[in-house]
């Protein structure tokens, strides 16, 4: 099968003809349709994760069709060849205490396509624990959509949704208006509540406005723009980008008793960015973190797009094919390269 593969951090991908993945006894394999270009992937190209061992295929967004199911998956578990799905950027194994407790986003034994093992850049992907962790597709909803929707949609919508706990008549700053932040935009402006963009790219901040929130100038002096603009603060903010620098204006962002999610990754030094602990004291703010969302959260979130109270393909910002992965990929760490809305790739 095509795939795109790297042999070493930092250097060129290429697309070169690799063996197909063989199927585990529990597991799938999916023939990929779309695959979302995340700037996780990025982080792992560069070599920010130290879980990818080389050579890799990267990708971890994907919507396709069932191919081929492992031995053990039982017939009575519904799925069948052909099926359109989608499924987690965490493939959890349903054993551990945290998949036992319902919390298979954070699984003790968790695998990840693009990171653990190959991922989704290429015609074939291998999906583990078939059974838990595959979600069947509503009819309406094309595989490009169900792609944006992979880790930064359902990030997203967990972010603000569970964890961030919005609730009406509160507002919600958002740093960094990539793919994930523009998905915490649209779910936000979507329960109705005032919402406020931040970035320093000026496409970004238009993307912001058209999805019906406030655009505010990132950089310095951020949060001192949201604080004025939301006479206060906001109650809920979310870093959607993952630097020291959003991270912190996320949290200054706050009025009391408010509440930070960082999405966005922080790796090396960065991981250990100093936070206002004098000011968490004193205004009882939240520190959370949401690392994605489990399988069985899926269907609300996938009901809500299919009725159109979400409409996530108005995050896309251009389809590419896999031959244009390279240097796309290589793109994603340049200033401003979030700010046009989400890539993703058709094959």
């Amino acid at each position: 099968m095509r795939a795109v593969r790297y042999t070493e951090f930092g250097a060129e991908p290429e697309v070169v003809e690799v063996d197909r993945p063989a199927c585990p006894p529990r597991g799938a394999i999916v023939r990929v349709r779309a695959t979302g270009l995340c700037r996780s992937d990025w982080h792992a190209w560069m070599g920010h994760d130290d879980t990818v061992r080389l050579p890799h295929v990267p990708g971890h967004e994907f919507a396709g069709e069932i191919l081929e199911l492992g031995a053990e998956v039982s017939p009575e578990s519904g799925w069948t060849v052909g099926d359109r799905v989608t499924a987690p950027f965490i493939s959890a194994c349903g054993r551990c205490p945290e998949c036992l407790s319902g919390n298979e986003q954070v699984c003790d034994q968790q695998q990840q396509p693009g990171f653990t093992y190959w991922g989704s850049f290429a015609e074939e992907v291998i999906v583990h624990e078939a059974e838990l962790n595959l979600i069947r597709l509503p009819d309406a909803l094309g595989f490009v959509e169900a792609a944006s929707l992979g880790c930064r949609f359902a990030t997203a919508y967990r972010a603000v949704v569970t964890r961030g706990r919005l609730q009406p008549g509160e507002r919600i700053a958002v740093h960094g208006c990539g793919g994930v932040g523009l998905s915490a935009i649209m779910i936000a402006v979507a329960a109705g509540v005032e919402t406020y963009g931040v970035d320093v790219s000026p496409a970004a901040l238009q993307l912001v406005e058209k999805l019906g929130a406030i655009p505010v100038e990132g950089g310095e002096g951020a949060a001192q723009r949201v604080r004025e603009i939301s006479e206060g603060g906001v109650e809920l903010s979310i870093d959607a980008y993952g630097s020291p620098e959003t991270s912190l204006a996320s949290v200054r962002s706050l009025r009391k008793r408010g509440r930070h999610v960082q999405i966005g990754l922080m790796v090396g030094d960065a991981a250990s960015a100093p936070m206002p602990m004098d000011a968490v004291i004193a205004g009882e703010l939240e520190l959370l973190g949401s690392h994605g969302m489990a399988a069985h959260e899926y269907p609300d979130m996938l009901g809500a797009v299919a009725s159109e109270a979400f409409r996530p393909i108005e995050l896309v910002g251009r389809t590419i094919r896999l031959d244009d992965v390279p240097e796309a990929l290589a793109k994603m760490g340049t200033a401003g390269a979030q700010g046009s809305g989400m890539t993703v790739v058709e094959l």
